[in-house]
């Protein structure tokens, strides 16, 4: 196989999108600490809550059911988006509630709730769509310069036959798809936060106290299952969102699925806006 030059439109793309997913994270954080006068601490617990559950317990099952398990999209493609967006919605929303009601329960509030979403979403942001896309535009540029050239030169042919092959998407790719990866990552944000102020209200909600006997006084038990719906409604709608997502990848254009996931994300914190008015009104 043989090295293509990577066209202006297909570099402009990764550009773009490292400035939406490593910009939008600090603009946003920025805002939040000196308009919201939020904690900063909200915003590492929630960077750090998703490394924990997403990055670290989350692949840990995938190991299991995937490598161990034999479950992949081949295979058994239905049980495997099912199983994949179950999986996010439960190890994410469990942090996140994790962290809300332990980590945070000092000082939970609406701002901090919104920075910890910020957090929560900004590195994802920057580790899937800022890190990867400064790795694909070195990537490109070293192409472009015949520097990857000089580099595969070094290689046994069976190494270098590999490296091209896999950075043959880089000129494959239609060039405008490597815009979608910010505004993939701008929708994710989006829904970070709005599934984080839901989870705020569950945790807000579900602070009734326990009688004697251990269950809700009458008066509160309202509240209590208003907490828990809700905490239930963030659960499914991260899996609703996922699942269109990973289902939708084999059967929709990647404009159609990125336009539906934006709207939920969107549709999720109007929502979640909606839901904090009626509680204090």
């Amino acid at each position: 196989m043989e090295l293509h030059t990577i066209s202006g439109l297909a570099i402009a793309g990764v550009i773009c999108s490292i400035v939406l997913s490593m910009g939008v994270p600090i603009a946003l954080f920025i805002a939040g600490r000196v308009k919201l006068k939020a904690r900063i601490s909200s915003f590492f617990i929630g960077a750090g809550t998703y490394l924990l559950f997403a990055m670290l317990l989350e692949q840990l099952l995938h190991v299991l059911v995937i490598q161990f398990c034999g479950l992949n999209a081949q295979s058994r493609p239905w049980l495997y988006y099912v199983y994949a967006a179950l999986a996010a919605a439960v190890f994410e929303e469990t942090g996140r509630l994790i962290a809300m009601k332990f980590w945070m329960k000092k000082w939970l509030d609406f701002p901090n709730a919104l920075m910890y979403g910020i957090g929560h979403g900004g590195v994802e942001a920057i580790l899937i769509g800022g890190l990867s896309g400064i790795s694909n535009l070195v990537s490109m540029l070293m192409i472009n310069s015949g520097a990857m050239q000089n580099t595969l030169a070094a290689l046994p042919a069976e190494s270098a036959n590999q490296t091209v092959s896999q950075l043959s998407a880089l000129w494959t790719t239609p060039a405008p798809l490597f815009f979608v990866s910010g505004i993939e990552r701008i929708s994710a944000i989006i829904l970070h936060i709005g599934l984080s102020l839901l989870i705020y209200r569950a945790v807000k909600s579900g602070k009734c106290r326990a009688a004697e006997s251990g269950k809700c006084r009458t008066a509160e038990s309202g509240k209590c299952r208003a907490a828990a719906f809700t905490a239930v409604l963030a659960y499914g709608i991260h899996f609703i969102v996922d699942f269109f997502a990973v289902a939708g990848s084999a059967l929709l254009p990647i404009y159609v699925i990125e336009i539906g996931v934006f709207v939920m994300a969107v549709g999720t914190l109007v929502m979640a806006l909606k839901m904090g008015r009626m509680e204090e009104l």
